[in-house]
């Protein structure tokens, strides 16, 4: 028997089908057949990329959390003081979240709902946002951060930025530049000294 050779287009097209399906449908209702269909590819070869539903959703997060990590950080120096690499990086946020919004839509997902990735995918996902916690560190060990969690400093700061893209979405609020410059504003001011 011939082995079958693995298409990266097909693997690009089924990981596609999944993020689409998964922010439309729900973890739950985006069945492998489904995912199979929307892919145009028959369900029997998903299990050639992937080894079930749930190595999909793990390989699909952490592509995702590596596409937004490179949107974050890009021209970020640990050189900038921490108010200006704050700034940088939070606006890059703020821009992948407007522009790749079915990519920030998956991740907050995942972020939301314990079990659609394992921890071991949860864990390494977290490593993507080392230099933000890094810079954390910085500010704190230079007194201008307040002495909390990164946990509570990614509240305050980062995660407010899906509420209003939330807002957007529903054309309740528009994200002006001068708004986002409002929002970073408050974020600052939420964790500095």
């Amino acid at each position: 028997m011939a082995k079958r050779i693995k298409n990266n287009e097909k693997r690009i097209a089924l990981l596609n089908a999944t993020l689409h399906l998964v922010n439309n449908s729900g973890f739950h209702d985006a069945p492998m057949s489904k995912i199979a269909k929307m892919a145009g590819v028959s369900p029997a070869t998903i299990y050639i990329y992937f080894e079930n539903k749930q190595d999909l959703i793990n390989k699909l997060y952490l592509q995702t959390k590596a596409s937004f990590s490179d949107y974050a950080f890009k021209d970020y120096s640990p050189n900038l003081t921490v108010k200006n690499g704050f700034e940088l990086i939070w606006r890059n946020i703020a821009h992948f979240k407007l522009n790749q919004v079915e990519e920030a839509n998956f991740l907050s997902q995942c972020d939301n709902i314990n079990t659609m990735i394992d921890e071991a995918s949860r864990q390494e996902g977290l490593k993507n946002l080392q230099p933000l916690l890094d810079l954390w560190e910085r500010g704190q060990k230079e007194g201008i951060m307040k002495n909390i969690s990164p946990y509570l400093l990614y509240a305050f700061t980062i995660y407010p930025l899906a509420f209003l893209m939330t807002m957007q979405e529903r054309s309740d609020f528009e994200l002006t530049e001068d708004n986002l410059t409002e929002a970073f504003s408050s974020a600052w001011n939420a964790i500095k000294i």
